[in-house]
């Protein structure tokens, strides 16, 4: 399977990155920084610098096409966070969360599907956050609405992209020991770690369409 991830630099994305490289499957992994994945020295993987706060999504696109000629899935686990009281977040704050969590999502769906056949699988990355009826918590109001827009978005691509027999599925995770959650929340310690999600990613992504479409799927430890 070829798999395209973003956000692939650390935490779940670079655990997850591995994991499909464990198991001899071609990665094309997107981060704005690449030094972790270079690490790796892995034949089959394909580490590429991009931001995807750039407007233009031409070049990644076709280093995509370029790589793999077609691609079976696509994994965007890119994601930001900021922590503030409702009252505080700036209009830059909320452009450069919903730009990051929501529109780069789509924009990579728009660019990928053309080179996507039956039977290729989308997973979007969530957040229980964005979950409804889930706990909220102070300072995340726009991550959390952010990650509640993809689900929604999640659910509208599967509709959209039925006739072409391409699976869109949403993971809405819970917490993850990874540097963003500890930046966000220094004194909070998840019960998982980067590459326990990433080993339930990775086999979503490869079998969770043949029963899932459609679908926004809680991975989390906590009810709600």
């Amino acid at each position: 399977m070829n798999v395209l991830i973003t956000g692939a630099g650390r935490g779940i994305g670079l655990a997850l990155t591995r994991a499909f490289l464990n198991e001899g499957h071609p990665v094309l992994a997107v981060s704005r920084n690449i030094e972790e994945l270079i690490k790796i020295g892995n034949t089959n993987l394909t580490a590429y610098s991009f931001d995807l706060l750039n407007n233009d999504f031409t070049p990644l696109i076709k280093k995509v096409n370029k790589t793999f000629g077609n691609l079976d899935i696509l994994i965007n686990n890119a994601g930001i966070v900021v922590v503030k009281p409702l009252l505080d977040f700036s209009d830059e704050d909320f452009d450069r969360l919903f730009n990051v969590n929501v529109k780069a999502a789509y924009k990579m769906v728009k660019g990928c599907v053309p080179l996507m056949k039956q039977g290729s699988h989308i997973v979007n990355i969530s957040s229980i956050g964005g979950f409804q009826g889930s706990v909220k918590f102070p300072g995340l109001a726009l991550y959390s609405a952010s990650k509640g827009a993809i689900a929604v978005l999640t659910e509208s691509m599967a509709v959209e992209l039925a006739d072409e027999k391409i699976s869109v599925n949403a993971l809405a995770l819970g917490a993850v020991q990874t540097e963003m959650l500890s930046t966000a929340f220094p004194e909070y310690k998840a019960p998982l770690q980067p590459h326990e999600m990433a080993s339930f990613i990775k086999d979503f992504a490869l079998t969770g369409h043949k029963v899932y479409n459609g679908k926004i799927l809680p991975v989390s430890l906590s009810t709600p």
